[in-house]
């Protein structure tokens, strides 16, 4: 998935040792908005020391962010990771791709040649009679 917009808030980094592994890990968190009528925001995390210092993230760039999304669960409770994988800078119009609407074209259809023969008649629906509520109906509608 991908999301394009504005970088507005960072998290400070994070690190550790893998109890699992024992090897060193580094972490940070940034929130990206996607402009639109609404905007909306997503918080995204780059995990490992060479994709922190390869992405060189800051603050108020305008990046297209691709990401994977998984959970995870804790103690009973389940909890989203939002992971950037890569980050593309430079691009012209942002845009959310993950569920962006289709544009309608703004050229005007060609225009239908007209035939000589008379359009076919549609058939009228049926009409069903009006029957007056009686007094013993309690129904509200």
């Amino acid at each position: 998935m991908e999301l394009t917009g504005k970088i507005i808030a960072e998290f400070n980094e994070r690190g550790g040792v893998s109890s699992r592994t024992g090897n060193e890990w580094k972490a940070k968190s940034y929130v990206i908005e996607v402009p639109g009528d609404y905007p909306r925001k997503c918080v995204f995390d780059v995990f490992g020391a060479d994709r922190l210092q390869a992405f060189n993230i800051q603050i108020g760039e305008t990046l297209t962010v691709h990401f994977d999304i998984d959970a995870h669960e804790y103690n009973g409770r389940w909890f989203n990771d939002i992971r950037a994988f890569r980050i593309d800078r430079g691009q012209a119009a942002p845009t959310a791709t993950t569920d962006a609407a289709p544009v309608a074209p703004t050229a005007a259809p060609a225009p239908q040649a007209v035939s000589e023969a008379p359009a076919p008649q549609a058939e009228a629906a049926p009409t069903i009679p009006f029957e007056a509520p009686s007094a013993t109906d309690d129904l509200p509608f």
